[in-house]
């Protein structure tokens, strides 16, 4: 202890050596590694939730830890195959804290050891590598999203490795856990749960299949199988793991991640971020050196005393079911689906209502709508942005414009998109998922869509679905224009009541719709119902049994789509864009028909939120759904913890009351209490990208 520093020393824990003997009845390795899991899970969760009062030392040192019990408990490792060693140390320092290193009889045939600086979270001894199964080298950005997915997916899981004792180990991932921590407490419940480290490991960071032409059939089989049952966990990222018989690392799908290896003449093989490690490695002794490529596994198997190809590993797994044919059985695309008998059609007479109630303005059409249809491509200006904050704005601002995207922290670089279209995806599958750990021909039950936005004929495809498997609900998206925040409230234990009903009679596809606006009811504001009830189905256990599609007015600009997306939307049909588009034709506005025009909208769009996430180093929409990379600025406390559970807020502003007044003005516009001629309705002439006498305060 006197080695230590003053933060080290000061959360020094107690470290007790636990042995626990086998029973003569378990014969299967395997199935004892699985009982000490067990038992780790069930004492840990158990401590975890302790409210009795304690005297110990929080060896976290976080007093803002929701988890009583984890700020005095930790079990490093608790297996028959590998032991870990780790603090808040030096690497010179590990052997003098763990005198096991200096004794001559102890060995190993392997060895995983990872030295970091904490960046993205509060040092402790608990978060220092390797975790049970891995050491993490990067960031997974889409972390929020990957443990809200898991804590969905509890509720469907059974398996009979754990039998009834699985309920005792929900949650599966440590909410208070870093990025690296709950993607090992994800894997390790795959692999005990029934899968190889390997193909769990190809599970959560799969290659980029997507748009990879000349992948092997079966091999893009196994990973779009899997995508029905898992997002990647996504971020720049080399991760090594071991189970004591194996070792490896893989890289993610960008290859943002150092990782080289040598191979010397007498079976020595270190694989390491940076060459030289060993610095008194002879030259002439190595007869293999090379680097990990993106995507790519490299695998040393200690049974076959072999280094394993990534070929062959991974043709091993995905040989071992017959995916292609599960797929071409159960896995259906939008276009297989027959066309839709009563798609949505333009309703020219309600267009303007509609407008102002969403809060559309002459500049929207004419900077937004009309160049991204004629373009194919997102508008871009040369300017900043020298409008007030949505809180301080004295204009109605939609509930986006109070969000914005993070910044990745630290050495994390943004993916380039465009050079790097290859690693890209915009794949969504509409459905429910399974058991994760049964996969089997029902796995893979879903519609897959090529781009989440989607035009009315596929909306109503979606909507008309009679294949088995498959039922959708439209639930209307209202709430009442004579009631403020309270109604608001109201309509939304409302809408919740009406999505948990319509799941438990089978339904999964859920559209919420706010095409039904009239006087007596305004459209409840998207993002706030898109963000409310994804949480509140992840809470029942039931989000991963649906997928949500929105119809809404009110989306239309980029920022629009990434948050809908970003807090869950798997599916979303701006109409309120193909009729402003379709105004714009018949006024000689846009000379172009309506299908392109949606075409092009829909392309430029998509394009604009894959460069979004992009910045943050994201490279799939199957990640970015629900990953909540947002903060924000100027909503209250209460409303983000309801609505937005788990987003960062960084100052108090408008509350519930707050954001139904903005939706109500935008409405009483569209449908005033007194008799406006039609001639004198028109849209507001903007003000935000231009400066307006009227319109929105710019500093410039």
């Amino acid at each position: 202890s006197s080695i230590l520093g003053k933060t080290s020393g000061r959360y020094e824990p107690n470290i007790k050596q636990v042995f626990i003997g086998k029973s003569d009845d378990i014969t299967d390795p395997m199935v004892f590694e699985t009982t000490l899991y067990v038992i780790r899970k069930q004492v840990g969760n158990l401590i975890r939730t302790n409210q009795v009062p304690h005297q110990f030392r929080d060896v976290h040192g976080n007093k803002g830890n929701n988890f009583p019990g984890a700020d005095y408990h930790y079990v490093t490792g608790l297996s028959a195959r590998t032991m870990i060693y780790k603090g808040m140390l030096t690497p010179c320092q590990l052997s003098e804290y763990f005198p096991d290193f200096l004794d001559p009889d102890f060995e190993s045939a392997l060895a995983l050891m990872h030295t970091r600086f904490s960046t993205n979270t509060f040092p402790s001894w608990s978060r220092a590598h390797p975790n049970r199964f891995i050491a993490h080298n990067g960031e997974i950005n889409t972390v929020t999203g990957n443990a809200n997915a898991m804590k969905a997916r509890q509720a469907l899981c059974e398996s009979e490795a754990f039998g009834t004792d699985i309920e005792n180990m929900f949650p599966v991932i440590n909410e208070d856990g870093s990025d690296s921590a709950r993607f090992d407490n994800c894997l390790e419940f795959l692999h005990y749960g029934g899968y190889d480290l390997v193909h769990a490991m190809m599970m959560m960071i799969p290659e980029p299949w997507e748009r990879h032409t000349m992948m092997d059939d079966e091999k893009r089989a196994f990973y779009e199988f899997h995508a029905c049952m898992m997002e990647p966990w996504d971020g720049p990222a080399s991760i090594t793991f071991s189970d004591g018989q194996q070792i490896g690392a893989v890289l993610d799908r960008n290859g943002l991640r150092p990782s080289r290896y040598y191979v010397t003449d007498d079976d020595l093989v270190i694989m390491a971020s940076e060459v030289g490690v060993v610095p008194d490695l002879d030259p002439l002794s190595i007869v293999q050196k090379g680097r990990l490529q993106p995507g790519k596994m490299f695998l040393v198997d200690m049974k076959e005393g072999r280094i394993v190809p990534d070929e062959e590993v991974k043709q091993r797994v995905c040989a071992a079911k017959p995916y292609r044919q599960w797929l071409d059985d159960n896995r259906v695309t939008l276009k297989d689906l027959p066309p839709a008998k009563a798609a949505k059609a333009v309703e020219p007479e309600r267009i303007l209502a509609r407008q102002l109630a969403f809060g559309y303005t002459y500049e929207d059409l004419r900077t937004l709508l009309a160049p991204t249809a004629m373009t194919g491509n997102q508008p871009i200006s040369s300017m900043g942005n020298d409008t007030p904050l949505a809180v301080l704005s004295s204009k109605p601002k939609h509930l986006y414009h109070y969000f914005k995207q993070i910044f990745a922290q630290v050495t994390n670089p943004a993916l380039d998109c465009i050079r790097e279209e290859l690693v890209t995806a915009t794949e969504t599958f509409i459905g429910s998922e399974g058991n994760i750990l049964a996969p089997g021909p029902s796995s893979c039950r879903m519609v897959r869509l090529d781009s989440p936005l989607i035009d009315n004929e596929e909306l109503a495809r979606l909507r008309e679905i009679s294949l088995s498997g498959f039922k959708s609900v439209t639930l209307d998206a209202l709430f009442p224009a004579d009631q403020g925040g309270d109604g608001l409230e109201e309509a939304f234990d409302q809408i919740c009541a009406a999505a948990d009903a319509a799941i438990a009679g089978g339904a999964n596809i859920l559209i919420l719709s706010d095409r039904n606006i009239d006087k007596a009811n305004a459209a409840f504001p998207t993002l706030l119902l898109m963000g409310g009830l994804h949480h509140h189905l992840v809470g029942k256990g039931t989000r991963k049994r649906c997928s949500v599609v929105l119809e809404t007015g009110e989306a239309r600009e980029v920022h629009h789509f990434s948050t809908l997306i970003g807090y869950g939307a798997d599916a979303i049909n701006p109409y309120m864009v193909f009729e402003s588009l379709h105004q714009m034709i018949a006024d000689e506005t846009l000379e172009m028909t309506l299908e392109k025009a949606t075409y092009q909208f829909l392309k430029a769009s998509i394009k604009g939120v894959v460069k979004t996430m992009a910045k943050m180093g994201i490279s799939t929409i199957a990640s970015y759904r629900g990953a909540q990379v947002f903060e924000t600025i100027g909503l209250s406390t209460d409303l983000v913890n309801k609505y937005f559970a788990g987003t960062s807020s960084r100052c108090e502003g408008s509350d519930i009351d707050k954001v139904a007044e903005e939706a109500l003005l935008r409405h009483r516009v569209a449908f005033p209490d007194r008799h406006i001629e039609a001639e004198e309705a028109a849209l507001d002439t903007g003000g935000v990208y231009q400066w307006r006498s009227d319109g929105e305060y710019h500093l410039f």
